[in-house]
């Protein structure tokens, strides 16, 4: 077959490759993902060292920097209920080298600093992987008579104000959480908010206090010493690591479910192809079964949402909160 002049390859114009320039500079993102990474990859994580999410995050972090073939470095940022950290994250370049796990103090963060914080919790992030969930246990004073948790809103329900109740502090989640049981079941009972878990504990331990929502892990070995005394798992049904442990639902409140939980999310821009890798590794890392026995003797339940579902999580957790929040006028100074 022979060509005609008009239907031979023309050369490209100088206009026509200056557009294709133009249409790469205008995704650089593209241009990124290629090589990620090529220098270590940062997570931060706004609470001291030691705390569940620093425990869950660097259980993570470890496997990671060998999928990505990078130091995955874990940096502790602690501050004003994780708004520290987490400011830091927003700020940072959005190019998948910085990373930073929440939990549901971010979500509550919305309601009770809105309009205070450098950074929306949901706009300023991409969500990557609801990574775990920690269903909440709530605790019982062995100075109270009772032995179910029928026993003790009983007690409280019949004594008013002789029943308050601790957490880690204003917003936290095991502050929420009793909040929610106020509202569903009607009793009163003092918070008194402590500068963390441990202190708390003590006071539960020796009786100061009541009742306290924490995770399993913080309170197995007390529960084992039999310090304190459990009343029930804030989940749907009886958790494998703690099959013994009725539900609160079991104990006669409907549809009560709360979990602490750990969240990866990176700053708001990071190209898409890098979210979807890194929600993908991570997914597989929590569950290789290995890691899903080992988190879940933890008292972890395994997750490994995709970016969707954990945006979807983290909007339903920031109306849940909010709601109990301006329910039961929580303030901050």
């Amino acid at each position: 077959m022979t060509r005609t002049k008009d239907s031979m390859p023309r050369p490209i114009s100088r206009r026509a490759t200056l557009a294709i320039g133009a249409a790469a500079l205008a995704a650089p993102g593209l241009a990124r993902a290629a090589g990620y990474p090529d220098r270590p990859v940062r997570i931060i994580v706004p609470y001291t060292p030691g705390g569940t999410t620093d425990i869950a995050t660097r259980l993570v972090a470890e496997p990671l920097s060998k999928v990505l073939g990078q130091p995955v470095v874990v940096e502790n940022r602690p501050g004003a209920n994780s708004i520290v950290g987490a400011a830091a994250a927003a700020a940072s370049p959005p190019d998948g080298y910085t990373l930073v796990t929440v939990l549901p103090a971010h979500a509550a963060n919305a309601t009770l600093q809105a309009g205070k914080m450098p950074f929306d919790p949901i706009a300023s992030f991409a969500p990557l992987s609801l990574m775990v969930t920690a269903p909440l246990v709530l605790a019982g004073s062995n100075k109270i008579a009772g032995k179910t948790l029928r026993d003790y809103l009983d007690y409280a329900r019949k004594n008013p104000g002789k029943v308050n109740y601790g957490s880690s502090g204003i917003g936290a989640t095991a502050h929420l959480a009793m909040e929610l049981l106020k509202i569903d079941t009607g009793v009163q009972m003092e918070h008194i908010p402590y500068r963390g878990t441990q202190p708390a504990l003590q006071d539960l331990m020796s009786g100061n206090i009541g009742l306290l929502f924490d995770t399993y892990s913080t309170l197995k070995s007390q529960f084992e010493a039999g310090t304190i005394r459990p009343l029930g798992i804030a989940a749907a049904t009886r958790t494998a690591f703690a099959p013994e442990l009725p539900t609160v639902i079991e104990g006669g409140i409907p549809d009560f479910v709360v979990s602490s939980w750990c969240m990866l999310l990176a700053p708001a821009g990071t190209p898409a192809e890098l979210v979807t890798r890194l929600s993908a590794e991570v997914g597989r890392i929590v569950r290789e079964p290995a890691m899903a026995a080992r988190l879940q003797d933890l008292g972890f339940v395994v997750e490994g949402r995709d970016p969707a579902a954990t945006g979807t999580f983290l909007r339903a957790e920031t109306e849940r909160w909010g709601k109990v929040i301006r329910t039961a006028n929580i303030t901050v100074e």
